[in-house]
């Protein structure tokens, strides 16, 4: 039996740190993309770690999207949903009486920012509530579904550094089972002082602009904002006669269990999750044009991973982008997604910036310079904290 061609992608949205839009931040890849700047917010840290920041310009763009926008996180979620509606030729007037369903991953998004409010609490005092109210206000997947007055599935889907891939895989399942006929699926996050310090005492945080997969990587550069992917069903893309950017053909997922943030040596649980998302696409290795890597600069993972892919996908063209993006962690996987559908339309692959020198320990690469690529499929990879691993077949539509 034929497999289905899966949930099509008729639509993409994006906001980050290299452009404001899918097409912004695509050319940046191969223009020189931008370089991390100093975090906004005051640090205890004798050195500043560089983070990839949204631009003020930007900022202001995903203000305007959303003006009530109860956090960061929601404006750039909403930002990249008008850009994916729009793609799609959709607004929520034609999605009126539709089955919408929202699915968004984050992990900033959900945490307890409220740093002053907590520690006049501990002092005793009775702060104003309103920090608290708008935490509660803020859950990305609800707060879209209430402005698009989506009534379909939503969720957030709080699963570490694969929560945008795993939001994607899951929104397609529902369009597959038919639980509703468009779903807007992705990731969003904002830079934090939560995430940013707790990196650093981690020590996975590179004090200059990362490196991934290169033999001198010293660890991540953290990131910010937001991309979404407009699903369909293929009964309702064909009643309105649209087209295709690609279709997500498989999901696979598995946790490997082995420590609080490191991947398993032998990374198991990617190989499950690679295995899983092949085998539901019908896709063999052999037709992947690509792999879209995690890739995030940390000695460990890129080791890990590296090997992992090298080992089962042999020879297939490998590309790391988040020396331009930075690791927007739940929002990491959905921008990556959304830039994989782009790249197999283009066929072409752009530098993986911050790479220059193959590590011997890996046994494999990123592409160092512009790349064409064949094939009608790719593969985007997610490893996330908690061994949490996430990966996703894309293919390419026929827009």
């Amino acid at each position: 039996m034929t497999p289905s061609p899966g949930a099509a992608v008729t639509g993409l949205g994006l906001v980050s740190a290299a452009g404001h839009g899918l097409e912004a931040t695509f050319s940046a890849l191969f223009a020189g993309p931008p370089r991390p700047v100093s975090p906004r917010f005051a640090s205890p840290h004798g050195a500043a770690y560089p983070v990839f920041a949204l631009p003020l310009q930007s900022l202001a763009r995903c203000r305007e999207a959303a003006p009530d926008a109860p956090s960061p996180t929601t404006a750039y979620l909403c930002a990249a949903a008008r850009e994916a509606l729009a793609d799609a030729g959709l607004n929520p007037a034609t999605l009126a009486g539709v089955r919408v369903g929202v699915c968004v991953g984050t992990t900033v998004g959900a945490a307890l920012n409220f740093f002053d409010h907590y520690a006049a609490l501990r002092r005793g005092e009775k702060p104003s509530p309103g920090p608290v109210a708008a935490y509660l206000a803020a859950n990305p997947a609800l707060y879209l579904a209430r402005r698009l007055g989506a009534a379909g599935p939503c969720q957030s889907v709080v699963n570490a550094c694969s929560s945008g891939s795993d939001a994607v895989g899951l929104a397609a399942s529902w369009i597959t089972q038919g639980l509703c006929d468009v779903a807007l699926a992705g990731g969003a996050d904002e830079l934090s002082p939560i995430p940013y310090h707790g990196f650093i005492r981690l020590m996975i945080t590179d004090p200059g602009p990362c490196r991934p997969f290169d033999r001198g990587r010293k660890g991540l550069n953290l990131g910010e904002g937001a991309a979404l992917l407009v699903l369909e069903s293929e009964a309702f893309r064909a009643a309105r006669r649209a087209g295709a950017r690609g279709f997500v053909a498989g999901y696979g997922a598995a946790a490997d269990a082995h420590h609080l943030t490191a991947p398993a040596p032998d990374g198991r649980g990617l190989r499950a999750a690679i295995g899983q998302a092949l085998t539901r696409a019908g896709t063999s290795p052999g037709e992947l044009a690509f792999v879209n890597l995690h890739g995030t600069g940390t000695p460990d993972n890129d080791r890990v991973e590296g090997r992992v892919v090298a080992a089962l996908l042999p020879g297939v063209a490998l590309s790391a982008t988040k020396g331009a993006t930075g690791h927007s962690l739940g929002a990491a996987g959905a921008m990556e997604a959304a830039l994989t559908v782009r790249c197999l339309e283009a066929g072409r692959l752009p530098p993986s910036p911050g790479f220059a020198e193959p590590d011997p320990e890996i046994g494999a690469a990123p592409v160092g310079r512009e790349t064409e690529v064949r094939g009608r499929a790719a593969l985007s990879l997610s490893l996330a904290f908690g061994g949490g691993n996430a990966a996703l077949v894309l293919t390419r539509g026929e827009r």
